[in-house]
C-alpha cells in the first residue's frame, strides 16, 4: 500500500499522527506521611469566602461527611477501602489503595498550625459524638504540585478534630467532587453526587489524578452537618458579584490548593510521510472527491505528510502537529470544527465495545498546530501557540463589561515577566458573530437559534438567572458544556439539553427569577467571512495568593469587519484586603464603525466594594453605569442605558438576631426594543426590510430599537431576622419611589412589609413562607405576593422544592406560579455541569461518549442505583410587563443585548425521568417532558440503554423525539432519532471483531425556515452499516463493510421522492513474511434515483526495507456510470509506486522513546501475626492480588510489577 497505517479494529483510537493521543490511566500507591507531619495545614470552613465567579484556572473539590459514632471495640482498628468496579471510574488495581494514617494520640496539641494555602474552619457540634467537633482539616499530604500528564496523583489528607486538636472518634462518608482531574479508587456510594471515601476515626485520604492541562486547583471540603448558628445574610444583591462574600452554603466547608504544572515529558514523535507517483485521479486512498475527478489525467507526483511531536525543549514543553493534506480537526466525513471534540451524535458507531478515551492535544482548523509552554516560576503559565484557543485571560474576575468569552483560531501568547502578565491574541478567518437569548419554557428543547449553518465549536452557552421585573439584574450565570450538558446541530442551529430548563425559580430571598439561555456563536453568511481579531492585555499581579488575589489590568480588542469594525478598550482592577475585603473597579469603552453613519461609541463603569468592618458587620457598596450606545456581545447580559448604585449592611446584633438595611437607586435612559414579530421574518434574517436601512446595525446582530425610556427607581429597605430555636423569622420594610418621565406607567410611591418564615419539621423537611403586603398604593412591578414552599432533602446535596406563588395587584394581578423542581448543590455537581457521567465498563467508550444515551442529574434516589427526576411548573397568565427598560413581549429569541424585552408565557410544563445504574455492565435512563401553552406545545421523549449482552457483545440503544421550544414557533414537525449499536469483541481472542449501526431519523433537516415553504415538509432517513475484520492467523486479514442510506421526502404529507444509496467494501491482506505483504481492495457505491454507480479496486505489493521504511507498487482502477444513458460515464486506471516513511526520530534523538526503567514495587504491610502462605507463595500458583488479614488492618495488596 502507498501509505502506512496501523489499525486496531473496534477501538476508538485516534493516533497521534493526526493530533490526538489516547492515554490510559495509570495509578500508583502513595505512602502517606505520619498524621503529625501530614496534617500540618488546615482549611477555613465556617467563615470562609466562596470562590469568585469567572476566576480562571480554578477547581472546586467538595467533601461531605455523614458522621456516625464509632463503636468502642473499633477504637484501635484501621481499615482501608477495597476498590470495586464503579461506573464513575475505571477498575482500579490493588496498588490504587493508599494506607490510612494511624490515629493520632488523644494528647494532641490544642491547635494546629496553618500553613500557606490552608485554612481552618469551625465546625458545629454534632449530637452523635461525645467530643465536640470544632473544625475540619484538609491539606495535600504529598507535594501540592504534580505534572499535568493525566497520570500523576496528589494525595489529599483530612481529619475531623475536636477542641483539643485531636481527631474525633467517628466514622464518616466523605464526598468529593472536582471540575478537573479524576479521583482514583472505588466510589463508596455511587448514588451520591461526587466521589465518596470513608473516613475512619476522623481521618480520610484520597488521590486526585491530574489532567493534561496545567492549572491551579482549588480543593473544597464540606461536612454534611448544618451550621447551628444564625448565618449572616445580606439583602439580595442585583448583579453576579466578583467579590468574595460569606459562603451561602448551609454546611461546613474548607479549602486548600494544589497545582497541575507543565509536564516536561521525554520527546515523542509519530507520523508518516508518503510519496506517490502514478496515474492522476487514481489515488484509491485519497479523499473520495479526489478519486476519478473529471478532467484529471496524466501522471501525478504527490507527497503527503502527517506528523505529531511533543517533548521537552530546555525548560519548555513543545507540542505540535502538521498535515499537508487536510485540517487537523477534519473528521472522516469532511467536517471541520473548532476543537474537534465529537458529540455523541457524531460518532460513526454508537458503541465500539471498549472503554478507551481520546484527548485531542493539537486542535486546529488548519493544517498546523504548535504550542510552547512552561509553568512560570512565580505562578501562571507561559506559552505561545498557533491553533484553536479560548479567551480565558480576557474574562478575569474583575472584568464584566470588558470581558470577552469566545473560542477562536489563530495565534496566542501569554508570558509572565515576574508579576507582570502580558497576553496577545490574533484570530483569523472569523465569520459573523451572533448573540441570542432565549426564554426557557420548562423543556429541554429543541431551542432554535436565529441563524443556520453555525461554525462548529464556536458556541458558548450559558444559563443566566435574573429578576423577572428588574432587567439587567443578572443574579447567576452558569456555563454549559457541549456533550455533557447539551447537543447542538450546527446545520439547523438547534440545541437540546440533557435536562429540562424551567422558566422560573424562587431564591431564598423570595424574588421571582427567570432563566434565560444565552448563546454566542459564529455563523456562515454572505459577506461574513474574512474577519480578523486582535487583542492584548497587560495585567500586573500584586498578589497571587489564593482567595487574596489582587491585580490591575489593561485590555484592548479590535475586530476587523471591513466597514463595520468593532473596538473594545478597558481598564480593570481587583484589590483584596483584610479577611474578606475586596474592591473591584472597571472602565470600558466600545466603538462601532457604521458605513451609513458616524462612529457609535459608548462607555461603561463599575465600582464594587465589600468588607467585614467588624466581627458580625458586613457591608457592600456598588456603582454601575452603561451608556445606551455601549456594546459587547461576548460578556454578561446587561441593559444599555442604565445606571445603578447603592449600598447595604448586615449586622449581627445578638446571638440569634441580625439587622440589615439597603438603599438602591436605578436610572434608565436607553432605547427600548421594538416588537417586529409579524413585520419581518424572524427566522430568515437576510430578508428583513431593515437589513439595508441606513443607520442601523448589521442585519439581525442587534435589535431594532425605537422609543426612549426615561425613568428612575429608588428603593430603601430595613429589616430584622430572628432565630427562635430551629425556626427562623424575618420582617422587612421596603419603600419604592418611581418616576417615569415618558409614559407615566411607572410613577408612584409604595411601601411594603415583607415577612418570611422558615420552619424545619425535621432534618430533611423544611417549610418556607413569604408574604409581601402593600401599605397603601401598589407598586406596578412588585404587587402583593404570597409564596408557600416545601424543601425536602431527599438525599445529601439533592433537594426537591415545591412552591406556589400567588400575585395580586399591579401588572401581575392575574398571575400565579406553581413549581416542583429538583435542586442540586452546585458544589457537588460534576465538572460544574448539569449532567452526571456514567460508563459501562469495557462497553461505552470513555464514559462521556455514552453521555448522550444515558445520564441524568438532580436526581432522587429510590434505591441503590435507581434514581428518579421530577419537575413541574405552571405559570398562570402571560408575564409581559412594562419594566424600566421598556415593554416585554413574546419572541422566539432576543438578539444582541436585548434580553430585557423577553417575557414569560403562560402554560404548564412537567417532566419525569428515571435512571438505573446499579449494574456495572448495564445502564439505562428514560425521560418524558410535556409543555402545554397557547403559544406552542412541545413533547420530549428520551430513552437510552447501554450494556454488555455477553462478555464479548456490547449493545447500546437510544431514542429521542422533540419539537420546538421557542416562543411563537408552532407548526414545525417533530424531530425523531433512533440509534442502535452493537459491538462484538471477544476478550479472549482478537481474531474476529464486528461493529453494527442502525439509525432512523425523522425530519433531520427541519428548521424554522422550513415553514416558509409550506406546512408539513419533512423527510425520513434510514441509515445502517456493518463492518467486520477477521484475522485467522498472522498472514491473513480480511475486512468487509456494507452501508446503506434510504431517504423519503414529503410535502404536505405527500410523498415527493425516495432515494437509496449503498456502499460495499472488501479488503484482503496476505503477509508473505515479516517484510513482504500483498493486498487488494474493492468498493462499490450506488445511488438508485440517478442510476449512479462507481466501482474502484486496487492491488498492491509492499516490502519493508526497514521497520520504518516501506516501498510499494500496485495498480488502481475506477469506473463511474453517472446516469442510465452511460453518457456521463468515465473510467481511469494505471500503475503507481509509493514510498512510505514512518517518522519516529528527529533531530538527534528527539522523539525516540527510551525504555522505561523498572517500575517501583508495591509496598507491603507486614502482618503482625503468622498467617498461612498466600497464593503467590505456593509453587505453581501465579502471583495475584491477595487480601492479607491482620489484627489491625484489612488492606488489599498486589504482588508483581
Amino acid at each position: 500500500m502507498h501509505y502506512l497505517s496501523s489499525v486496531k479494529f473496534g477501538l476508538s483510537l485516534i493516533t497521534s499522527t493526526f493530533g490526538a493521543i489516547t492515554l490510559a490511566s495509570v495509578s500508583r500507591a502513595v505512602e502517606l506521611p505520619p498524621a503529625s507531619e501530614a496534617l500540618a495545614a488546615v482549611s477555613t470552613i465556617g467563615n470562609s469566602t466562596e470562590t469568585a465567579p469567572l476566576l480562571p484556572n480554578s477547581l472546586d473539590l467538595a467533601a461531605t461527611l455523614n458522621l456516625t459514632p464509632v463503636k468502642p471495640s473499633a477504637k484501635n482498628s484501621q481499615t482501608a477501602q477495597v476498590p470495586e468496579p464503579t461506573p464513575r471510574e475505571q477498575t482500579p488495581s490493588p496498588r490504587d489503595v493508599a494506607p490510612i494514617a494511624p490515629p493520632a494520640s488523644p494528647q494532641a496539641p490544642a491547635s494546629t498550625p496553618t500553613p500557606p494555602g490552608g485554612s481552618v474552619a469551625p465546625v458545629a457540634n454534632p449530637t452523635s459524638t461525645k467530643a465536640p467537633i470544632v473544625r475540619v482539616e484538609l491539606i495535600p499530604a504529598s507535594t501540592s504540585r504534580v505534572p499535568a500528564d493525566g497520570r500523576s496523583t496528589v494525595t489529599l489528607s483530612g481529619q475531623i478534630v475536636d477542641e483539643s486538636g485531636a481527631p474525633v472518634n467517628v466514622d464518616a462518608t466523605v464526598t468529593l467532587t472536582s471540575s478537573a482531574g479524576k479521583f482514583i479508587g472505588a466510589d463508596a456510594d455511587t448514588d451520591r453526587a461526587g466521589f465518596q471515601v470513608m473516613a475512619r476515626q476522623g481521618r480520610f485520604s484520597v488521590e486526585l489524578q491530574s489532567t493534561l492541562e496545567p492549572k491551579k486547583v482549588r480543593v473544597r471540603a464540606a461536612i454534611d452537618e448544618p451550621k447551628k448558628d444564625l448565618k449572616l445574610t445580606e439583602p439580595p444583591f442585583a448583579f453576579p458579584t466578583t467579590l468574595p462574600g460569606q459562603s451561602d452554603s448551609e454546611n461546613l466547608e474548607a479549602y486548600t490548593d494544589v497545582e497541575f504544572i507543565t509536564n516536561l515529558r521525554p520527546s515523542l514523535v509519530s507520523g508518516v510521510i508518503n510519496v506517490r507517483i502514478g496515474a492522476g485521479g487514481t489515488d484509491f486512498y485519497s479523499r473520495y472527491r479526489d478519486f476519478l475527478p473529471p478532467g484529471v489525467d496524466g501522471t501525478r507526483f504527490d507527497v503527503s505528510t502527517a506528523i505529531f511531536a511533543t517533548g521537552k525543549v530546555g525548560d519548555w514543553l513543545f507540542t505540535g502537529a502538521f498535515n499537508n493534506q487536510r485540517p487537523l480537526n477534519e473528521t472522516c466525513d469532511g467536517t471541520t470544527r473548532l476543537f474537534r471534540d465529537l458529540q455523541f451524535c457524531d460518532q460513526n458507531y454508537p458503541t465500539y465495545g471498549d472503554s478507551s478515551t481520546v484527548d485531542y492535544l493539537t486542535p486546529s482548523i488548519d493544517s498546523v498546530y504548535f504550542k510552547l509552554e512552561q509553568t512560570a516560576p512565580g505562578g501562571g503559565q507561559n506559552y505561545a501557540m498557533w491553533g484553536d484557543y479560548r479567551t480565558e485571560e480576557f474574562a478575569t474576575a474583575s472584568q464584566y463589561f470588558t470581558a470577552t468569552t469566545r473560542q477562536l483560531h489563530g495565534f496566542k501568547a501569554n508570558y509572565n515577566f515576574g508579576d507582570l502578565q502580558a497576553t496577545l491574541a490574533y484570530g483569523n478567518n472569523l465569520d459573523g458573530f451572533q448573540r441570542d437569548t432565549i426564554a426557557a419554557n420548562g423543556t429541554s428543547g429543541y431551542y432554535f437559534l436565529s441563524r443556520r449553518l453555525l461554525i462548529g465549536g464556536s458556541e458558548n452557552v450559558f444559563i443566566e438567572t435574573e429578576e423577572i421585573n428588574r432587567p439587567g439584574s443578572v443574579v447567576e450565570r452558569v456555563p454549559l458544556y457541549r456533550i455533557k450538558d447539551y447537543e447542538i446541530d450546527y446545520d439547523r442551529g438547534s440545541i437540546i439539553f440533557r435536562r429540562p430548563i424551567q422558566a422560573t425559580e424562587f431564591d431564598l430571598f423570595g424574588r421571582v427569577l427567570v432563566r434565560r439561555i444565552v448563546v454566542t456563536y459564529e455563523y456562515e453568511g454572505i459577506g461574513t467571512g474574512g474577519t480578523d481579531l486582535y487583542a492584548g492585555r497587560l495585567q500586573y499581579n500584586f498578589s497571587r495568593e489564593a482567595k487574596r488575589e489582587s491585580w490591575a489590568g489593561l485590555s484592548y480588542l479590535r475586530e476587523d469587519k471591513g466597514s463595520q469594525d468593532f473596538e473594545l478598550f478597558g481598564v480593570d482592577a481587583l484589590y483584596s484586603f483584610g479577611k474578606d475585603g475586596q474592591i473591584v473597579a472597571e472602565y470600558a469603552r466600545s466603538n462601532n464603525a457604521n458605513p451609513f453613519s458616524d462612529k457609535v461609541s459608548g462607555s461603561a463603569y463599575r465600582v464594587e466594594a465589600k468588607a467585614t468592618l467588624a466581627p458580625g458587620l458586613l457591608t457592600r457598596a456598588y456603582y454601575r453605569s452603561t451608556d445606551e450606545n455601549f456594546s459587547n456581545n461576548a460578556t454578561f447580559s446587561f441593559t444599555p442605558g442604565q445606571t445603578r448604585f447603592g449600598a447595604n449592611v448586615a449586622a449581627k446584633v445578638g446571638e440569634n438576631t441580625q439587622f440589615r438595611a439597603q438603599i438602591d437607586r436605578e436610572v434608565n435612559f436607553g432605547i427600548a426594543s421594538v416588537n417586529t414579530i409579524g413585520l419581518v421574518d424572524a427566522f430568515d434574517l437576510s430578508t428583513n426590510v431593515f437589513c439595508t436601512t441606513p443607520g442601523v446595525s448589521p442585519c439581525g446582530q442587534e435589535p431594532l430599537r425605537a422609543g426612549r425610556v426615561d425613568n428612575s427607581l429608588t428603593t430603601i429597605s430595613a429589616g430584622v431576622e430572628q432565630k427562635f430555636g430551629i425556626v427562623t423569622a424575618s420582617l422587612d420594610w421596603v419603600n419604592r419611589s418611581r418616576e417615569d418621565r415618558v409614559t407615566n406607567n411607572l410613577d408612584g410611591d409604595s411601601n411594603q412589609l415583607v415577612s418570611r418564615l422558615s420552619v424545619p419539621f425535621n432534618d430533611r423537611l423544611t417549610f418556607r413562607a413569604q408574604n409581601e403586603l402593600s401599605l397603601g398604593s401598589d407598586d406596578s412591578l412588585y404587587p402583593d405576593r404570597t409564596t408557600l414552599g416545601l424543601d425536602w432533602k431527599v438525599y445529601p446535596g439533592v433537594t426537591m422544592r415545591l412552591a406556589q406563588q400567588f400575585l395580586s395587584g399591579g401588572q401581575f394581578s392575574n398571575n400565579s406560579i406553581t413549581s416542583l423542581e429538583t435542586l442540586v448543590d452546585q458544589r457537588l455537581s460534576d465538572d460544574t455541569s448539569i449532567t452526571g457521567r456514567y460508563a459501562v465498563l469495557s462497553g461505552v467508550n470513555g464514559g462521556v461518549t455514552g453521555q448522550g444515551a444515558i445520564g441524568l442529574n438532580h436526581r432522587i434516589v429510590l434505591s441503590p442505583g435507581l434514581r428518579i427526576n421530577l419537575g413541574y411548573e405552571r405559570i398562570f397568565g402571560d408575564i409581559f410587563a412594562y419594566t424600566g427598560a421598556g415593554q416585554q413581549f413574546a419572541q422566539p429569541y432576543a438578539v444582541g443585548q436585548s434580553s430585557a424585552s423577553l417575557g414569560v408565557t403562560s402554560g404548564d410544563s412537567y417532566s419525569v425521568g428515571v435512571e438505573y445504574t446499579d449494574n456495572p455492565d448495564f445502564k439505562a435512563s428514560a425521560r418524558f417532558e410535556r409543555r402545554n401553552s397557547d403559544l406552542g406545545n412541545n413533547t420530549v421523549w428520551s430513552a437510552g440503554a447501554a450494556g454488555k449482552v455477553s462478555p464479548a457483545l456490547t449493545a447500546l440503544v437510544r431514542f429521542q423525539q422533540a419539537n420546538a421550544s421557542n416562543q411563537l414557533l408552532t407548526g414545525l414537525g417533530d424531530t425523531s432519532n433512533v440509534k442502535v449499536g452493537l459491538a462484538y469483541r471477544d476478550p479472549n481472542s482478537d481474531k474476529f471483531n464486528m461493529l453494527f449501526r442502525y439509525e432512523y431519523r425523522q425530519n433531520p433537516g427541519v428548521n424554522p425556515t422550513t415553514l416558509l415553504f409550506g406546512s408539513g415538509t419533512g423527510s425520513k432517513v434510514h441509515l445502517g452499516s456493518i463492518e467486520a475484520i477477521y484475522a485467522p492467523n498472522f498472514r491473513w486479514e480480511f475486512f468487509g463493510k456494507y452501508a446503506l442510506r434510504s431517504t423519503q421526502s414529503y410535502s404536505a404529507r405527500d410523498l415527493v421522492g425516495t432515494n437509496f444509496i449503498s456502499l460495499s467494501q472488501l479488503r484482503a491482506t496476505y503477509r508473505l513474511g515479516y517484510n513482504w505483504d500483498l493486498g487488494g481492495e474493492v468498493r462499490w457505491i450506488g445511488q438508485s434515483i440517478t442510476g449512479f454507480n462507481e466501482v474502484g479496486f486496487l492491488l498492491e505489493v509492499g516490502y519493508y526495507l526497514t521497520p520504518n521504511l516501506r516501498v510499494a507498487a500496485g495498480y488502481s482502477f475506477g469506473d463511474i456510470n453517472n446516469d442510465r444513458d452511460f453518457d456521463g460515464s468515465r473510467s481511469q486506471g494505471g500503475f503507481y509506486a509509493a514510498l512510505s516513511f514512518k517518522v519516529n526520530e528527529l533531530f538527534n534523538g528527539f522523539g525516540l522513546q527510551k525504555v522505561a526503567p523498572p517500575q517501583q514495587q508495591e509496598s507491603q504491610i507486614k502482618p503482625t501475626a503468622t498467617l498461612p502462605p498466600t497464593q503467590s507463595q505456593i509453587p505453581g500458583i501465579a502471583p495475584a492480588a491477595t487480601l492479607q488479614q491482620t489484627p489491625t488492618a484489612n488492606v488489599v495488596v498486589g504482588e508483581g510489577q
